[in-house]
């Protein structure tokens, strides 16, 4: 049974108040004597001209049936989410390396196709990159003369349970740089999306001569660019939460998943509330439940990944800042002197566009794409293969063509 949108509680918890704070606060609000915000102030007064007739018990009673039909537009969209007869059907392609719980899956291509290591986040399931047949970045990159090697994080296991983003650096991914290596020669190009660009920032560096060229899709960097409170926020809040973590030798989904709604909180209210009135057998809908199927079969994250990226990063802003450090050695951006492609989604709203554009400003002789689509959307959207896949298959070709020691 789908255990999504996750976390529930937390959800029903947030429309609840909401609406019912909007009822009780309806008296001071019509009154003018509770400030509207300065962009809605305008409308507000309006509203007020237009009210001033209407008995205020026909205006609450209004309001009430608002609420009531917004809660059941709720409740129908998540009843209808969790009974939805869809179940993603697409089979992994063969792992050719594994390590614990990381695995390197070959998405193959055709002979003498264009060897690409992809580098997904830690902290969600890599299959949103091979979402469904026609939602699937890896295999359109298959089709396009490019040969994809995905790293598959899986979940932390007893192998994983201590690990800290140098194990997963300089440890698994490094060793699977290696295995794709084996199979394909070198040097090779590097793709890593989200959290995974972060990463693969980090692999490039120290495997400079093995890459021949980076590119990196709605990658943070600087985490202070857009709302530094905000991620400084982020970071007190949690840093309380982390001895918890220690203790239960993981930071669970749930937790995860609630400091994302954090960043907008009636994103889900929204999305099932729309999602009720969908017919439940049209493709709009299909792919709505593949979608959050995906974002709610994440995976936990072990408490030394999580101290370093609530901490580390949001924080204090280490990558930015040339302090983040892997086996002891300053992760610095300019250093790279590889030819790279930097893919900012211009309505990101988990990775700021202005936080992703300055590792592009940081990279030397760095190619930068502004798309307008969202942090998913980007990769899975109706409008990805347009924005985003073909030109970056296109940028992957013509680099791999021009790359060290080619002519």
């Amino acid at each position: 049974m789908r255990q999504g949108p996750r976390p529930l509680p937390l959800h029903l918890t947030l429309a609840a108040a909401t609406w019912a704070n909007s009822r009780a606060a309806l008296p001071i609000l019509k009154s003018g004597s509770l400030p509207w915000r300065p962009e809605l102030a305008t409308a507000a007064a309006a509203l007020r001209e237009d009210l001033a007739s209407v008995p205020a018990e026909a205006f609450a009673a209004a309001v009430d049936r608002a609420i009531f039909g917004r809660w059941q537009a709720l409740m129908a969209g998540i009843q209808a989410y969790r009974q939805h007869p869809y179940r993603r059907s697409l089979a992994d392609p063969p792992a050719v390396w594994q390590d614990g719980s990381t695995r390197l899956l070959d998405y193959g291509g055709p002979a003498g196709a264009i060897p690409l290591l992809v580098v997904p986040s830690l902290i969600n399931r890599s299959y949103i990159l091979d979402l469904a047949p026609r939602r699937s970045f890896l295999r359109f990159l298959a089709g396009e003369g490019i040969r994809p090697l995905l790293v598959d994080w899986g979940a932390p296991g007893a192998a994983e349970q201590d690990f800290d983003l140098e194990d997963y650096v300089a440890g698994r991914l490094t060793a699977a740089l290696d295995a794709a290596l084996d199979r394909t020669g070198g040097p090779i190009l590097l793709l890593g999306y989200c959290m995974g660009g972060t990463l693969a920032m980090a692999l490039a560096l120290r495997r400079q001569s093995d890459v021949s060229g980076l590119a990196l899709l709605a990658t943070p960097w600087d985490f202070h660019a857009d709302n530094s409170e905000q991620a400084r926020a982020t970071a007190a809040i949690a840093a309380p939460l982390l001895p918890a973590f220690d203790g239960l030798g993981q930071m669970p989904v749930d937790m995860l998943q609630a400091m994302f709604t954090a960043l907008d909180p009636f994103l889900t209210v929204r999305k099932f509330a729309g999602f009720a009135s969908l017919d439940p057998t049209a493709g709009k809908a299909r792919e709505f439940v593949a979608l959050e199927d995906w974002v709610n079969d994440g995976v936990p994250i072990t408490p030394a990944v999580a101290r370093a990226c609530l901490i580390g990063w949001y924080g204090e802003n280490q990558p930015a800042n040339g302090r983040w450090q892997i086996a002891g050695e300053p992760v610095l951006a300019g250093e790279f002197t590889r030819p790279a492609l930097v893919v900012i989604p211009a309505q990101d709203r988990i990775v700021p566009p202005a936080s992703a554009a300055a590792l592009a400003d940081a990279l030397p002789g760095c190619r930068r794409m502004t798309v307008k689509a969202g942090h998913i959307g980007m990769v899975v959207g109706g409008g990805a293969r347009r924005q985003v896949w073909r030109p970056v298959a296109d940028w992957l070709r013509e680099t791999a063509a021009t790359g060290p020691g080619k002519p």
